[in-house]
């Protein structure tokens, strides 16, 4: 069912819109694309359109349920997908690749997010997409139940956070690849805290899957499906674990369509040529908040150095005072007794 760069250039190049959108592209990403089409390289997962096209929750929900499983650790079925709110925290030039908010079984919510740079996605800005979250859900059940409306109403929401390159604080714990943060008492009182994020570092499993070569449990097999696109680890994730088999099998039908997964790719680039620029800026300004900071900090350490050095130069100039008085003294003194000599 996979066809030839042969086949696949000739579609492209008998159709002019294609081949415009072909030639836009640079070298290297017209091989990713051809490699993809192909079957010589796989998909990550950890691009938006292939996510939502393959984790569908309108049309396959039951696939982005077992992932939540796994990750929550208990059995969760998505009860259906929700809009995504125009007033939500972050504007149009975010990291923010993939955005799906789901409501589960149980009534709570869970937004995925995947971030191809997760460098700028600190622990402030995780929360604020988690109050975010709350603040959605609190609004529309309170305008659904009105007077019978109670805070006991309100479900967990849960921010899932993959990220393909994660900040080097992920990289102090190599050998975990989730990270749950939730509200827990320092006095063990145990209450109904609603906020739940988790980050989930893929390069950092794919470090260990090309060190070790293993695929250790179900969690493991997701990662390699979401973010490895190697076909020796796609064969061996398929034959260790068949459940992924369809989920390739509708990935690679998807790729038959040229002018769809073409569409599909260049909405990808561009997003990811934004959201670079955008980091980029990010990086520079902070290297010039830095540079701005140790400037600063040199500035007044040199006038802390001056003060020290104006303060020593007051105390010289008091001590060679006195000994300018001390001396004129003297001179007095010895004026007085030579003036005694004398009238002797």
């Amino acid at each position: 069912m996979i066809r030839t760069r042969v086949q696949i250039l000739a579609e492209i190049n008998s159709t002019p819109a294609l081949r415009s959108i072909f030639e836009k592209w640079s070298s290297q990403q017209q091989e990713r694309f051809l490699d993809i089409c192909c079957g010589t390289r796989g998909c990550k997962l950890l691009y938006d359109s292939y996510f939502k096209e393959i984790l569908n929750p309108d049309t396959t929900p039951e696939r982005l349920s077992d992932l939540l499983s796994i990750i929550l650790k208990r059995k969760v079925t998505v009860k259906c997908p929700l809009p995504n709110d125009n007033s939500r925290i972050g504007d149009e030039l975010s990291l923010v690749i993939t955005d799906i908010v789901v409501e589960l079984e149980d009534g709570s919510i869970a937004n995925i997010e995947i971030q191809k740079i997760g460098l700028t996605f600190t622990g402030e800005r995780s929360s604020c997409y988690s109050a975010d979250l709350l603040l959605r859900q609190y609004k529309r059940v309170r305008d659904e139940r009105k007077k019978k409306f109670s805070y006991k109403d309100i479900c967990p929401v849960y921010t899932i956070v993959f990220m393909e390159s994660s900040p080097s604080e992920f990289k102090e714990y190599r050998n975990a690849f989730i990270h749950t943060f939730r509200s827990v008492s320092d006095s063990g009182l145990k209450l109904n805290m609603l906020q739940n994020i988790v980050f989930i570092p893929v390069d950092n499993y794919l470090d260990k899957l090309h060190n070790r070569g293993s695929i250790d449990g179900e969690f493991e097999a997701w990662l390699t499906f979401l973010g490895c696109d190697e076909p020796e680890y796609i064969i061996k994730l398929i034959k260790e674990y068949p459940y992924f088999e369809p989920l390739y099998r509708d990935l690679y039908n998807m790729c038959l369509n040229v002018e769809k997964v073409m569409g599909m790719f260049s909405e990808e680039l561009r997003i990811m040529d934004r959201n670079t620029a955008k980091y980029m800026i990010d990086e520079l300004q902070d290297e010039l908040n830095d540079t701005k900071a140790a400037l600063n900090t040199a500035n007044a350490t040199i006038a802390e150095q001056d003060a020290t050095i104006a303060d020593k130069d007051a105390k010289i100039a008091d001590k060679d005072a006195k000994l300018a008085d001390k001396d004129a003294t003297i001179a007095k003194l010895m004026a007085e007794n030579e003036a005694l000599k004398k009238m002797k």
